[in-house]
């Protein structure tokens, strides 16, 4: 955690996202992590700011099982739990998927789960928000438009859930995936306007900043080292400018954190904010290994 922090003042970031324990395992740690502290201090030493925790990938509120439901409840209740520690403002979570139950079905069981987590949870929304992020679509993947994400806003809404508890994050690549031209920047205006009339912008916190692999409506997620995937750079650069998207904090989850790309593809995003062409990579960065090039294989990621 201490060398994370390091990392990403090394290479001037300004923010950052952690895991706050084993993403892929149900089980939590029993104590707090003995590097906390040092992690805090850091943190607030250097400001870096907002940290932003990703909760665990097997948190799956929309989907029909019961004992998933359960099980990401309380998980997701720990995480929430757990962000004042690491001064973290948002935990941020995958919205999920309704697993062939429909989108309905799938939302109102969602908005079920959050409730059970707000009443759960001690956190107070001036110490950390919950932030759900939007899907690619595959396998049932719930949030992969603005109709999908408003539906769910909405759903909060009739349900009494106070607004300053849950806000959204935007994942570029999965919107590609999802089939929402981010390359073309009138097409991401639309995006925005459609968001901000039915959702509002203020809800929208943080921007995953990733470029993609994958088609255009592909229904997948495979991210790629900016403007070195599928999106085209007018579209990162429109986002990374917009004057609509100022509050947001921009997180990198790009591959190779391991292998020094963080640093790398920071610039890159740096690049793109400054209107500079971008210098083409060398091919060992598109043959890294599987983990580094995984979604989310970094265990931090960081803003431009």
């Amino acid at each position: 955690m201490v060398k994370a922090v390091d990392r990403a003042r090394a290479i001037g970031a300004s923010a950052m996202q952690v895991f706050a324990d084993n993403p892929t395992a149900w089980r939590r740690r029993r104590a707090p992590s003995p590097q906390l502290a040092s992690f805090r201090e850091r943190t607030e030493a250097f400001d870096i700011r907002p940290v932003s925790i990703h909760a665990s990938y097997l948190v799956n509120l929309p989907g029909p099982d019961a004992v998933t439901f359960e099980r990401s409840v309380a998980m997701l209740t720990s995480e929430l739990d757990t962000a004042p520690s690491f001064g973290a403002a948002f935990v941020n979570v995958h919205i999920g998927s309704h697993r062939g139950a429909g989108a309905e079905v799938g939302i109102a069981r969602l908005v079920e789960g959050i409730g059970r987590v707000l009443d759960r949870a001690t956190t107070t929304p001036a110490e950390a928000r919950l932030v759900f992020e939007n899907s690619a679509g595959g396998g049932g993947g719930l949030g992969t438009d603005v109709d999908e994400l408003a539906a769910i806003a909405d759903a909060l809404d009739r349900d009494g859930i106070d607004r300053a508890h849950v806000a959204f994050c935007i994942d570029v690549a999965h919107a590609w995936g999802a089939g929402i031209d981010v390359g073309d920047p009138a097409e991401i205006d639309r995006f925005l306007d459609g968001f901000d009339e039915r959702i509002g912008l203020d809800r929208l916190v943080m921007i995953h900043l990733n470029d993609t692999r994958s088609g255009l409506g592909s229904r997948t997620d495979r991210h790629e080292h900016l403007g070195a995937g599928r999106i085209p750079v007018a579209g990162l650069r429109h986002i990374l400018r917009h004057r609509r998207l100022a509050q947001v904090a921009y997180i990198l989850e790009t591959p190779g954190m391991e292998s020094g790309y963080d640093a790398v593809n920071l610039e890159r995003a740096r690049l793109l904010w400054a209107g500079k062409r971008l210098p083409t990579l060398p091919p060992e960065a598109f043959t890294l290994p599987s983990s580094s090039r995984g979604r989310m294989s970094a265990k931090r990621s960081a803003t431009a």
